[in-house]
């Protein structure tokens, strides 16, 4: 169904063109945009006002000339075709087929920036997600329903990590005695070509590509494309799993490529910048994306989101770590000293957690002794950093007895326990028995935070089995 055509444009302003016909015309509303050969270029009305009307041009506005070109506003906001057919496909940013084959078979069309979900709706996150990753799982554990990024930075290995955690996500419960597992919604935002290839290569030798849907706008796309990416992807999560009620598994890298590409389009739009000129509105803009992660009421499904971001010079009080933070229910930090250790993931043990910890772990999801063995790591790990310091100062042959057992606690948990190889799919129970295996580098009389009874079922037998 053709929309209303206009011909003639008042100006054309780098991805910009701006037109005085802004009768009926909505905002976000589809565009056609028509050169004078007849060549046809997608467009997004992002501005409005009584007398003129802004478009957004996916592309090039090349060969575009103020005289002869056409518009045409279509009277929709920009959709998706969904349906059974997503799985095991390959599309650009914009949602259209790269892999080879048609369009899918549906005549279902969802829009991507989402519908409003009444937060009464909403159900509260709490099913355990074993990634078979001890750093996570027992330390930071994911959540199914939440929204857990990856903190890294150039040169680090968050790739290969998030590769990992789709190749051996289930859901796990202990109490019933089942597993289920995801299909992956993964979107690659202003990556490069080797990059998508990775991940490509991964998820086909890995027998998981078709459950996976891949939307995949490289380095050289328009800035535009980049924005309407995640929102592609994130309305098919939606329809996998609230309509089709599978629980949904969404992998967005580099959420920093999303927000330079915001700066870009914010600065050529002429918008008053915040901070480091990123646009005021990236707070609820990031959140228009994160928080279309969750459970529903009226749906078994689920989606969890692991959006990947890589910090410019490792700084995580840079706004784009720092709004994210304050959106997301916690990170998981990877750590460039740790890396160059050849330690892998090299996952942060302090600056990461997990807010919906507490509420997926212990009996009936994980293990009884879950919550109070990874207080006991946590508080032990962070006793470490400071002696650590002290031995910088001091040398290591000045500390104390007990400082130096924090030491060996400390090589033990880093080459034991986070340290693991890359296809390395560890269970909850492994990685629960690794952390009492190096807990006892350390006092007993300082296993405060453990249960006597845990210390008696699951340290003593390590004890007897070492004497």
């Amino acid at each position: 169904m053709r929309g209303i055509e206009f011909r003639g444009l008042s100006r054309v302003d780098g991805p910009l063109i701006i037109t005085e016909r802004s009768r009926n015309v909505r905002f976000n509303e589809v565009v056609l945009v028509y050169d004078r050969e007849g060549g046809r270029r997608l467009g997004r009305v992002v501005d409005l006002c009584e007398d003129w009307t802004a478009v957004q041009v996916f592309g090039t506005t090349t060969g575009l000339s103020a005289q002869d070109s056409r518009v045409e506003f279509l009277g929709r906001p920009m959709e998706l075709r969904v349906g059974p057919g997503l799985l095991g496909r390959v599309f650009n940013g914009l949602g259209d087929p790269i892999d080879g084959y048609g369009a899918i078979f549906s005549s279902n069309f969802y829009d991507v920036n989402g519908f409003p979900i009444n937060p009464y709706a909403r159900t509260y996150p709490r099913d355990f997600i074993q990634t078979g990753v001890s750093a996570i799982d027992g330390m930071n554990t994911l959540i199914r329903g939440q929204k857990l990024p990856i903190f890294s930075g150039n040169g680090l290995p968050h790739n290969r990590l998030a590769a990992q955690i789709v190749r051996q996500a289930k859901i796990i419960s202990t109490e019933q005695n089942t597993e289920q597992d995801f299909v992956i919604v993964f979107c690659a935002m202003g990556v490069k070509y080797d990059v998508a290839r990775f991940f490509l290569d991964d998820f086909e030798h890995s027998g998981v590509l078709a459950n996976v849907v891949v939307f995949m706008s490289l380095a050289d796309a328009p800035s535009l494309e980049r924005l309407v990416a995640p929102r592609c992807a994130l309305t098919a999560a939606e329809y996998l799993a609230y309509e089709r009620n599978m629980h949904v598994l969404v992998v967005m890298t580099d959420m920093t490529n999303y927000c330079e590409a915001l700066r870009e389009v914010s600065s050529v739009r002429g918008e008053i910048p915040g901070r480091k000129g990123y646009p005021g509105y990236l707070y609820s803009d990031l959140a228009s994306l994160y928080e279309r992660a969750g459970k529903i009421k009226s749906s078994s499904g689920s989606i969890t989101q692991i959006p990947i971001l890589t910090m410019p010079n490792d700084d995580i009080s840079h706004p784009i770590p720092d709004l994210s933070g304050f959106i997301t229910e916690g990170q998981i930090v990877l750590d460039r000293e740790m890396s160059q250790r050849g330690i892998y993931p090299p996952v942060a043990g302090l600056p990461s957690l997990s807010r919906l910890m507490k509420d997926g772990i212990g009996q009936g999801m994980t293990r009884e002794d879950h919550k109070d063995l990874s207080s006991q790591l946590f508080a032990a790990y962070s006793h470490v950093k400071q002696v650590r310091s002290l031995a910088s100062i001091i040398g290591e042959e000045e500390l104390s007895s007990v400082d130096k057992q924090y030491l060996k606690f400390a090589d033990k948990f880093e080459s034991l326990f986070l340290s693991q190889g890359e296809y390395e799919n560890r269970s909850i129970a492994e990685t629960l028995d690794l952390g009492w295996k190096v807990l006892t580098e350390i006092p007993r009389e300082d296993l405060l935070r453990i249960n006597q009874d845990y210390i008696k079922k699951y340290l003593d037998p390590i004890y007897t089995e070492k004497e």
